[in-house]
């Protein structure tokens, strides 16, 4: 199991929401290339990194940030919010960015996602999140009703590799993450590599996700507010490699 620590930026700085709510945020570092910098000190190669505003506003307000991460310090990144066209994916690609996380798009514009999917199998990433056992886009604002086979099989048709599922309730709550969702949605799409993200608490919890045999799993609000040390963060990744 990959896991892959969290950059959260809003207006240039390293946050965290709760369950997604912009009025709910902690600031943890006005500079994001120091912490991005820990992680690469600490063993790290690819980070997660979603541009809030982006996810809000559509716009690639924090890229000059991310692209500074990927050319100064060498990670590889992943990146979502904002992400509402193939215009954008380009945008993203000649960044410099190695994985793009697309929720919104895949909702409002599925035949141009399907494009972009077998344009760049590797690098796309659906971005599955999901409130109240419904699909969730726009910044978390908007849900579908559309049942998730529908929505993934022409997808999975097109060539669709990673799927970064999120369970809102639990996001930065530190209330453990969805064991039960990863565990089904894995058993019904085996081919596909589930991400884990949100709600992670501890690190019995990513043993209990590596248990599980998910891809990967991002973790950002246990680490930041010290829940989960950076080496034994480190430690378990560098094990699971």
């Amino acid at each position: 199991m990959n896991i892959i620590p969290a950059i959260d930026l809003l207006d240039g700085q390293v946050v965290r929401l709760q369950k997604g709510d912009y009025s709910k945020k902690t600031v943890y570092n006005h500079n994001p290339i120091e912490e991005a910098a820990k992680f690469k000190t600490a063993g790290f190669t690819h980070i997660h990194v979603v541009d809030l505003n982006g996810a809000k506003s559509g716009s690639f307000v924090n890229l000059p940030i991310i692209r500074t991460i990927i050319n100064e310090l060498g990670l590889t990144v992943q990146t979502g919010g904002g992400v509402r066209s193939q215009n954008d994916i380009q945008q993203l690609l000649d960044a410099g960015l190695s994985g793009i996380i697309c929720s919104s798009m895949a909702v409002k514009k599925p035949d141009e996602f399907l494009g972009a999917i077998q344009n760049n199998p590797d690098e796309i990433i659906l971005g599955l999140d999901l409130k109240d056992g419904k699909m969730a886009y726009g910044g978390w604002l908007e849900t579908s009703d559309k049942p998730i086979e529908e929505f993934l099989n022409p997808m999975i048709e097109a060539g669709l590799k990673s799927v970064l599922s999120t369970d809102i309730s639990r996001d930065g709550m530190l209330s453990g993450p969805n064991f039960d969702m990863y565990k089904d949605l894995q058993n019904r799409f085996p081919n596909l590599n589930w991400i884990a993200s949100g709600g992670v608490s501890s690190l019995q919890d990513l043993i209990r996700l590596s248990n599980l045999e998910i891809h990967g799993v991002v973790v950002g609000k246990a680490y930041y507010e010290g829940h989960i040390g950076l080496e034994d963060l480190a430690h378990l990744h560098s094990s699971n490699s």
